[in-house]
C-alpha cells in the first residue's frame, strides 16, 4: 500500500500543473484556453528545432525520473526488520533458514544478505568480502541511468542559451538586410532568444528537482545496506561463538 500510494503521490506532482489547469476551466473556461493557446503560441514561436530537442529531453528526462523512483521504492525494505528476522531464523533454524528468509524478501539489502550468509560457511572473512563485493553491484543497479537525467539537466539550459545566440544573431541579420535598429526589427530575434531560454531552464529546473529526489533516495538506501551489513557481520561472530 505504501509503494502504491507514493506512486500516485508522484502521479500527482507531475500533472498538477493539468489540475489546476481542470479546475480553472470549470470556473473561467475562457481565460484557460487562451492560456493555453498563448502557450502553445510560445513554443512555435520559440522555433520547432531547438524547442523539439528541448522537450525531448524534458520527455526523456521524465521517463528516466519516473523509472527510477519507482525502482527506488520498490528496492527500499525495513532493514531493521530484516535484521531481526535473519537473527532469529539463524538462532532456531540455521543459515539456511536464514537464506530462506532473505529469497522470500526483496530489495538490495536481502540480495547482500543472501550473499553473506552463502560464504559463511567459509568464515567470516569469505562472507565479509562476498558483502562488500555484492554491495558494490547493488550499488550500480541504484545508480543506474542516473547519469543520463544529469545529462538532460546540463543539456536543456544549454539549448536554450544556444536558441538565444540564434536569436540574436538573427536580430543582427535584420538590422543588417533593414539598415535599420527599430524596435520592430530586431523584435523577432530577440524574441526567439528569450523564449528559448526560458523553455530550457524550466526543463532544467523540474528535472533538477526529481533529480536531487532520486539521489538522496540512493544515499538513503546505501547507508541502510552499510549499516545492515554491519548488523549481519555481528550476527555471524555472534552465533560462530
Amino acid at each position: 500500500m505504501k509503494k502504491v500510494f507514493t506512486i500516485f503521490t508522484i502521479t500527482g506532482v507531475m500533472f498538477l500543473g493539468a489540475t489546476q489547469s481542470t479546475f480553472a476551466q470549470a470556473a473561467e473556461a475562457v481565460e484557460s484556453e487562451s492560456f493555453h493557446q498563448v502557450l502553445k503560441q510560445r513554443f512555435i514561436e520559440g522555433g520547432p528545432f531547438f524547442m523539439g530537442i528541448v522537450l525531448v529531453a524534458l520527455i526523456l528526462g521524465l521517463a528516466i525520473a519516473i523509472e527510477r523512483i519507482i525502482y527506488l521504492n520498490m528496492a527500499t525494505t525495513n532493514t531493521k526488520k530484516l535484521v531481526t528476522g535473519i537473527e532469529e531464523a539463524i538462532e532456531s533454524g540455521g543459515v539456511e533458514a536464514a537464506k530462506e528468509v532473505c529469497r522470500n524478501t526483496k530489495g538490495p539489502v536481502a540480495s547482500i544478505f543472501y550473499q553473506g550468509l552463502d560464504r559463511a560457511d567459509e568464515g567470516i572473512e569469505a562472507a565479509e568480502k562476498a558483502i562488500i563485493g555484492y554491495g558494490g553491484v547493488q550499488m550500480g543497479l541504484l545508480e543506474k541511468n542516473i547519469s543520463w537525467l544529469s545529462l538532460f539537466i546540463a543539456l536543456a539550459p544549454m539549448l536554450g542559451f544556444m536558441g538565444t545566440v540564434i536569436g540574436m544573431i538573427g536580430a543582427f541579420d535584420s538590422i543588417q538586410q533593414a539598415g535599420d535598429i527599430s524596435p520592430t526589427v530586431v523584435a523577432g530575434g530577440i524574441k526567439v532568444a528569450l523564449l528559448t531560454t526560458v523553455f530550457g531552464l524550466v526543463v532544467a529546473i523540474i528535472l533538477q528537482v526529481f533529480y536531487n529526489y532520486i539521489i538522496s533516495k540512493v544515499d538513503g538506501i546505501v547507508n541502510d545496506m552499510e549499516d545492515a551489513s554491519i548488523s549481519l557481520i555481528d550476527i555471524l561472530v555472534k552465533n560462530k561463538k
